[in-house]
């Protein structure tokens, strides 16, 4: 079954990236298409736009229909818009693809929650540290492949790679997956009421998805203006250098990967909060940018650990919440994420254009800050409960 699940987090990896792989390419699609860049900065917003709607509305069918074929063909259609990305001749049939990939990268969390469902209760925080290290590897690697394929082929050699990549783990999977798949049988809206219902009555889930908002807040408030400082001068790094920070990114993700480890043992609230410390010290270093790169690349690992740390650890807990709705729960735990890095992507340009480096610094430590207040204002909580 552990070959099974890093297969399930490759898969995920490739899934994830498929969203990112345009970050660093926007001036050359720009270029090819004749976009201004003004206007081509709306790709990304209409990739997590299609990412947003597929949690809510794809996720949970994988609470009622047979994940073997329902990611098998999630991955199959991602490879179809992937080839319509990579070939695209104007910038409508980009925009469209580009929702599309979006839309169907969701089948990331069909595959945490089915990580959760496959293994044991006591290592079910194993399974999604295992699978879900796969997506942050995948967010922070993808500025590293984009970076070198498109400076060697282009950009659209990018998308075709991937979409041989997404294809073929289609085919691998199809084949490897149980062929049977215990179901609750549930109308597709009754579904999604539910989905809504199971949010509002579990506090847990609230509680971790606020996390999640503010850690993928924090997240996407450091890697989306990055590119602007590091091309600029003094640096003028080309864009396979400036790829290469997602490696440092990645150290830290794969270090965190034993969070889950720690939440099968109980101890996922305490991992919690030392997390959400270590991710606002972060920035303290992340502060260094001008003055030495290698403490800039020592706070990448330390903020990507924490912020791993966290996301493994808050999945391992709301996954055990209800037994047969775990495509529900990380659905609406997800819808966070994209609102976090939205809201992370877009202060940080604004913080950036108007004060710099260190505003985006301060911006960060403020998420940071406000997640550890979060979970400090609960422990507290918890503790006066215990001893009443």
């Amino acid at each position: 079954m552990r070959g099974l699940f890093v297969l399930f987090s490759v898969a995920a990896g490739l899934s994830v990236a498929n969203i990112y792989y345009a970050q660093p390419l926007l001036d050359q699609i720009s270029l090819s298409l004749g976009i201004s860049h003004a206007a081509i900065g709306v790709a990304i917003t209409l990739t997590q736009i299609g990412y947003a709607f597929g949690l809510f509305f794809l996720v949970p069918l994988g609470d009622i229909l047979n994940r073997r074929w329902l990611i098998s063909s999630h991955l199959g259609l991602s490879s179809v818009m992937l080839l319509f990305v990579a070939t695209s001749s104007n910038s409508w049939v980009l925009l469209g693809a580009l929702i599309g990939v979006g839309l169907l990268a969701v089948v990331i969390q069909t595959l945490v929650a089915y990580a959760t469902t496959l293994s044991s209760p006591e290592h079910a925080g194993r399974a999604v540290g295992t699978v879900t290290s796969g997506v942050i590897l995948g967010i922070l690697l993808s500025r590293t492949v984009a970076g070198v394929i498109s400076d060697a082929l282009g950009w659209r050699a990018v998308y075709l790679f991937s979409a041989a990549c997404t294809f073929l783990m289609s085919l691998l999977l199809f084949k490897l997956l149980p062929q049977r798949d215990e179901k609750t049988v549930l109308p597709y809206f009754e579904l999604l009421k539910s989905t809504v219902m199971i949010f509002l009555d579990e506090p847990l889930l609230r509680l971790r998805a606020s996390f999640c908002f503010l850690i993928f807040a924090t997240f996407s408030c450091f890697w989306t203006p990055l590119v602007l400082p590091l091309s600029a001068p003094p640096f003028m790094f080309s864009h396979t250098q400036i790829g290469l920070f997602g490696l440092a990114g990645a150290v830290g993700a794969l270090i965190a990967t034993k969070a889950g480890r720690l939440t099968d043992k109980g101890l996922g609230n305490e991992a919690t909060g030392v997390s959400f410390f270590l991710l606002t010290l972060s920035w303290l270093l992340i502060s260094r940018l001008y003055s030495s790169i290698a403490v800039l690349v020592v706070g990448v690992i330390l903020m990507d650990l924490a912020i791993q740390a966290i996301h493994v650890t808050n999945q391992g807990m709301i996954l055990k919440l209800r037994p047969g709705s775990q495509s529900r729960i990380v659905a609406t735990y997800m819808i966070f994420y994209s609102l976090g890095s939205g809201v992370g992507a877009i202060t940080s340009t604004m913080i950036y254009s108007a004060f710099g480096w260190m505003g985006v610094c301060i911006l960060g430590s403020v998420f940071s800050s406000f997640g550890f207040l979060l979970w400090l204002a609960h422990a507290g909580l918890r503790l006066t409960k215990a001893s009443e």
